[in-house]
């Protein structure tokens, strides 16, 4: 089963550019599965029932976020909604609407998609590793492809949580920095690896945004409204081939398109 992981989409442009290209890569590729974190999708941060559907209709099979998961008020709504969205799962249990973690059939095998949250400078929620822990013992053996989107700022936080996981699911891939890293691997006991994705967005950006606007909220310590950069987008994501008997990845792959 080839999966395909895409890193942060940033604003409309992100969303634009991954529409242009992602009908090629799944061809090229022969990808199964589709997965991309869509907490930035909408303008200014956060996701929408329009940024959503655009990337559901653009070919992504399941949207994961991030901590900018209910930066719009309409976001709540539309995790209730839709399955295919699913928010961190360490969110307060019984007070956070949607779920973070959803199964979703593919070439006729269950495949478990779960999206947790880092607490390392971020917010303080529950903690992630019992989290999917709790999530895994659920699962029961129901699915045998399960796939981890950690949103984390700390690499050395993503990197613990691969080796805690390893051989306990067929992939994990960080998101939250937009830059992608180097790292791509299949750790000892089978488990594929990438501590982050990278980004869907404009490439003389930071993180996409406006360097200009990022500039001088650094040198003024002032409140500026983010706006996503224009220009050339580029975007990044990974391949996993991952053994649907065993659930193992056999092939990892990073990928950028611009």
């Amino acid at each position: 089963m080839n999966i395909l992981a895409i890193g942060d989409v940033v604003g409309p442009g992100g969303c634009e550019f991954l529409r242009e290209k992602l009908k090629v890569i799944k061809n090229d590729y022969k990808v199964d599965l589709t997965i991309a974190n869509g907490e930035n999708s909408a303008e200014g941060n956060g996701i929408t029932f329009f940024s959503a559907k655009y990337l559901l209709d653009s070919g992504v099979d399941v949207i994961t976020t991030g901590n900018h998961a209910f930066k719009r008020r309409e976001s709540r709504e539309l995790y209730e909604k839709n399955f295919r969205v699913i928010r961190p799962a360490n969110y307060p249990r019984g007070t956070t609407p949607g779920k973070g973690y959803c199964y979703i059939k593919v070439k006729g095998v269950d495949v478990l998609v779960i999206n947790v949250l880092g607490v390392t400078f971020l917010e303080y929620l529950n903690c992630p590793v019992r989290t999917v822990n709790s999530i895994l013992k659920s699962n029961n053996g129901k699915a045998k492809v399960v796939i981890l989107d950690f949103h984390a700022e700390a690499t050395a936080e993503k990197r613990m949580m691969g080796f805690y996981l390893d051989g306990r699911v067929s992939a994990i891939f960080g998101t939250h920095t937009h830059v992608q890293t180097a790292d791509e691997c299949i750790l000892k006991k089978g488990t594929g690896y990438i501590t982050d994705a990278g980004m869907v967005g404009a490439i003389d950006s930071v993180l996409g945004i406006r360097p200009e606007i990022v500039i001088k909220r650094t040198l003024t310590h002032l409140p500026e409204k983010f706006v996503c950069a224009d220009g050339p987008h580029k975007m990044d994501g990974v391949l996993f081939d991952v053994d649907e008997t065993t659930g193992l990845t056999q092939k990892v792959e990073r990928l950028t398109v611009a």
